[in-house]
């Protein structure tokens, strides 16, 4: 009782009270904000599993991050930058290109103007040892052509199924028509992976998880990871906090947070 926590849940935390197992708390290190403990689970476990887990990430290798400036796309850069010498693809409209570069981005790729297949192979012909795919559909096997041998793509979501303000029936049938397909044998010639994670599955994997948060808490304490926060807007914007997302104007994590009670904003004061 008392003590500062984060919390792992599959859904459910828009809101003031909120009920999770102990196993899913987690002690916040020292010198972490609130805003920091809210966008540090979900992204960076996510993160660190795909790269180090299913990726084994190793020193000189290349990684392609889509969506780089989004709130896996920041943790999986920084974790990138605490192994030696990657080389990092990210792809973002061009607005976000400078703040990528700073966080450690070897080339932003802006999706909307260029072929992101095409940059990577002009900087690299052989392609890249691992895709990061929150995309599905036609991404998939442009991203799956884009692995050197003993390459991996690693989907942990289906973006493309969305497209705008609502749902659109023909966007997301096209795109589960042109969702990757590959037989066994397949993989046996290309000599490449392919893996899917979904941290929605696997919160029963109580010891498997203490032990990521573990060592992304040792990381942060350390000073080589630090979530990166948008903006923080109180529960009554939450419509303002969507559309920051939807168009796609955030660089790190958008936090929603309750807005203090009048009484405590008051003992604040005094």
């Amino acid at each position: 009782i008392g003590d500062k926590v984060m919390v792992l849940a599959r859904s459910g935390l828009w809101q003031e009270v909120v009920n999770v197992p102990a196993t899913h708390t987690f002690p916040m290190p020292e010198g972490m904000s609130f805003e920091e403990a809210a966008a540090l689970l979900v992204n960076y476990i996510t993160a660190y599993m795909v790269l180090f887990d299913f990726g084994n990430l190793r020193p000189n290798q290349s990684v392609l991050i889509h969506m780089a400036a989004g709130g896996v796309g920041t943790a999986a850069i920084q974790l990138c930058k605490t192994v030696e010498n990657v080389t990092i693809f990210g792809t973002a409209s061009a607005s976000k290109h400078d703040s990528l570069k700073e966080s450690g981005v070897s080339h932003p790729i802006d999706y909307r103007t260029m072929d992101y297949a095409e940059e990577i192979r002009k900087v690299s012909p052989k392609g890249v040892d691992i895709v990061l795919d929150p995309l599905g559909g036609s991404d998939t096997s442009k991203a799956f052509n884009l692995l050197k041998p003993m390459g991996k793509i690693i989907i942990y979501g289906a973006a493309n199924l969305i497209s705008g303000q609502k749902k659109n029936l023909m966007v997301m049938a096209k795109t589960w028509w042109n969702q990757f397909n590959i037989t066994a044998l397949q993989l046996l010639q290309q000599n490449k992976a392919v893996c899917g994670y979904h941290l929605g599955f696997m919160l029963e994997e109580v010891e498997l998880l203490k032990r990521v948060v573990t060592e992304l808490v040792n990381l942060y304490s350390q000073g080589k990871i630090k979530p990166k926060i948008d903006s923080v807007w109180p529960f009554d914007q939450v419509a303002g906090a969507m559309k920051q997302i939807q168009e796609k104007k955030n660089v790190g994590k958008v936090i929603l947070v309750p807005e203090a009670p009048k009484e405590e904003s008051k003992k604040a004061e005094n």
